[in-house]
């Protein structure tokens, strides 16, 4: 019988958005398009006057410790940055959702690792262990960043003006440090 020589058992292949991004369209058009083939320019008809998609409650849905969930307010924010630079209509609002809610849990564990410290207490031998809000924190962080990773891109391969103002994720870790100072 034949062995394989490596060890995925025949799941191999490509990762998902591995491999180099897309360049933006406006650097193509403006560096003579030095591929040489067409460009491809969404054909995605701007509509004025579009308000923005309600977010969802659960977005503002009041925590278990009576505060209010930040990510209605994060997904806003980010709306109306993508509004400014023409870019609302090519981004969904369900990965605006997803952004704003792994930003919002992100804050949230920051807030509990900032209150409670960075240890706790193991539930069964009472020994010190770090806080479990750490993790869960990294784990949102990581997740907001590929989010975020993934709007910047629609953003860069559709917008043809230029996007270099404050951007909402800058606004994200403006929180973050508010929320530290008590604020």
């Amino acid at each position: 019988m034949p062995t394989k020589s490596n060890n995925t058992g025949g799941r191999g292949g490509a990762r998902a958005g591995a491999g180099r991004k897309k360049s933006a369209v406006k650097e193509k058009s403006e560096n003579g398009n030095p591929g040489g083939r067409p460009l491809e320019v969404l054909d995605i008809p701007e509509m004025e006057g579009v308000e923005m998609p309600k977010p969802h409650d659960f977005l503002s849905a009041e925590q278990r410790d009576g505060s209010e969930l930040q990510a209605a307010d994060i997904y806003r924010e980010t709306w109306e940055w993508l509004k400014r630079i023409g870019c609302s209509q090519k981004v969904s609002s369900q990965l605006l959702e997803r952004y704003a809610m792994a930003s919002a849990r992100w804050i949230q564990c920051e807030e509990m690792t900032s209150k409670l410290g960075f240890l706790s207490k193991h539930p069964t031998t009472q020994k010190p262990i770090p806080s479990p809000f750490i993790n869960i924190g990294i784990n949102y962080m990581n997740q907001a960043v590929r989010l975020w990773n993934e709007i910047f891109q629609i953003v860069k391969e559709n917008c043809n003006t230029e996007y270099s103002d404050e951007a909402p994720q800058n606004d994200v870790m403006e929180r973050l440090l508010r929320a530290r100072k008590g604020n």
